[in-house]
């Protein structure tokens, strides 16, 4: 007997009810049995057919615009940067431990998080500085800082606009194993996604600027998608600033786009390297001509 591979017609799909379990009780591992009776946009065994997919996209799309616009967001700062990176309390914290236990390896892992510590302290302090610029603002001139609303460089931002006394917006995306929202995020304005591109979509919609720390695949995906939006025009030109010169400069070498003729020389004029919050905000500032 001989058996032939074939290409799936209809690969399976993560369901968006698994990412319900968090945030309801123990109940919602038991499915409701489908019922023809109910009302369609309150059946949810209809809504998370393979075939409504473009209604949940829609919606995905619309909730987070509709609650901004209802709290005045109209212009943000994304930032974006590892998830992993923790505060300076938090590194001493385990280098205490590890040191105590006599870890070697929990050592290393804390010697390693410390080296990034700074990378966290500098996008709270950056976000506090967009935070108090845009206290007593118009809502046309206010500027909000928006995060993936996790943990690590998304946390320390939410943590600085917070700490200044400003509302920020978390787009976070369910994953499995992923924590929930920080705790910083203004929680009417704390969104979870379940496409990816919705999120994306989102994260440009009232972007007046990004501000990218060290990150891991995440965040590169998401700023070279910026980046590909900005240079072909999809989008409207805004700061690209890149935090932490060093560490941009050694993971692309951005001259070699240019000088293979992948890019225009002019695309690198599109990025700002920084290393501090105060040139990362002179860059924003400089851009618009803020005071």
């Amino acid at each position: 007997m001989t058996t032939t591979n074939s290409i799936p017609s209809d690969r399976p799909t993560p369901s968006p009810m698994l990412h319900q379990r968090p945030l309801a009780d123990a109940r919602a591992d038991v499915q409701t049995l489908p019922d023809a009776r109910r009302l369609a946009f309150a059946d949810p065994e209809f809504l998370l057919r393979r075939e409504t997919r473009g209604i949940r996209f829609q919606l995905e799309l619309l909730k987070p615009d509709l609650e901004q616009q209802a709290h005045g967001i109209e212009n943000t700062i994304v930032v974006f940067g590892s998830a992993r990176f923790k505060s300076h309390d938090d590194c001493q914290a385990l280098l205490a431990a590890a040191h105590a236990q006599g870890d070697s390896a929990a050592l290393h892992q804390a010697q390693t998080l410390a080296r990034s510590a700074p990378y966290y302290e500098a996008a709270r302090a950056f976000a506090g500085l967009v935070a108090r610029y845009s206290q007593g603002k118009s809502a046309q001139d206010r500027l909000f800082i928006c995060t993936g609303g996790g943990p690590g460089i998304m946390q320390a931002a939410n943590r600085g606009a917070y700490e200044a006394g400003a509302d920020s917006v978390g787009l976070a995306i369910a994953l499995p194993h992923e924590e929930a929202a920080n705790t910083y995020v203004t929680p009417a304005l704390s969104f979870t996604f379940h496409y990816f591109a919705a999120r994306k979509m989102h994260f440009m919609m009232r972007a007046k600027a990004l501000v990218a720390f060290p990150g891991g695949f995440g965040t590169l995906d998401e700023l070279f998608e910026i980046i590909t939006l900005v240079q072909t025009k999809k989008s409207a030109q805004v700061p690209i600033v890149l935090f932490g010169s060093a560490y941009w400069k050694r993971l692309v070498n951005w001259e070699v786009l240019a000088e293979e003729g992948v890019i225009s020389p002019g695309d690198l004029k599109l990025l700002t390297f920084v290393d501090t919050p105060q040139q990362a905000w002179d860059a924003v500032r400089g851009f618009y001509g803020l005071v």
